[in-house]
């Protein structure tokens, strides 16, 4: 959830606001959310991309695939 952190911190957006808009009552429980040590709902992920103002495919998704995912892709010489 990397991606997440540096989104929010970027846009000066605390964590204990992130933690109201989740309706979660402290700060450290949205702080296991954005570790990845509690998951996080399609739901919630929905309200986090809406309080960040990013699609969130930008906030969940990364654009990078693994070694093997790239090799799969690429077409074989003939």
């Amino acid at each position: 959830m990397r991606n997440l952190r540096e989104i929010r911190t970027s846009k000066k957006i605390s964590a204990m606001d992130m933690a109201a808009a989740l309706g979660l009552k402290t700060e450290a429980a949205y702080y296991k959310k954005e570790s990845g040590s509690i998951r996080i709902t399609i739901d919630e992920a929905k309200i986090i991309a809406d309080k960040l103002g990013e699609p969130i495919e930008l906030v969940f998704f990364s654009d990078e695939l693994s070694t093997t995912e790239n090799q799969a892709k690429k077409p074989k010489a003939s």
